[in-house]
């Protein structure tokens, strides 16, 4: 393997873009295959693609926030959780949603299917980044609540939604966060 110095640097300072600040343009069709392409390319122990995507675009993302509104009241949501399931989806140029879809194995038990999910929402945000997009992974209430799923994406039993990817146009700089500390989190056995 050859070192990409290049490509450390680029993961060393990685964060992601704060998705209220994302604006138009997004990436389309052509510009967004790539990045899905890369994304794809996370580990899935058995080849069994325990994931898929639903990419919005802006009307796609409009009729989604009206479903997130619609079901906030209907589980007796407050104005601000409503705002914050709703908002995510009004602001965003383009979203694409990692629907997890763990698949019976002997070989990859589901947790290992779990994780492959979660390391595409993250392979997502990279690939966007490196492909000179603002991107920011998003869950929230709309993402754990199963009817939404179902009702915005398709969900079927079984599948839920790991994260929704905001990817944008970003400006520069974005200011970065507290970082943990290595002697703090790492343990050398």
């Amino acid at each position: 393997m050859t070192a990409s110095p290049a490509a450390f640097d680029f993961l060393a300072q990685r964060m992601s873009y704060p998705a209220k600040l994302l604006k138009a343009p997004a990436p389309d069709r052509a510009a967004l295959e790539p990045i899905l392409r890369a994304a794809l390319r996370v580990p899935d122990h058995g080849k069994l693609e325990p994931w898929r995507l639903v990419v919005l675009d802006r009307p796609a993302l409009a009729r989604v926030a009206d479903i997130a509104e619609a079901r906030g009241r209907e589980i007796g949501a407050d104005a601000e959780q409503i705002e914050k399931g709703r908002g995510q989806f009004d602001r965003s140029p383009l979203a694409v949603v990692v629907i997890a879809h763990p698949r019976p194995s002997d070989k990859a038990p589901e947790i290992e299917q779990t994780l492959s999910a979660g390391a595409l929402c993250l392979g997502l945000v990279n690939a966007a980044q490196a492909a000179g997009w603002g991107a920011s992974w998003i869950t929230g209430w709309v993402s754990h609540d199963a009817v939404f799923a179902e009702r915005a994406f398709g969900a079927t039993t079984g599948e839920w939604v790991a994260g929704i990817v905001h990817i944008g146009t970003g400006a520069n700089p974005v200011p970065d966060r507290p970082r943990p500390d290595l002697n703090r989190v790492v343990t050398w056995a």
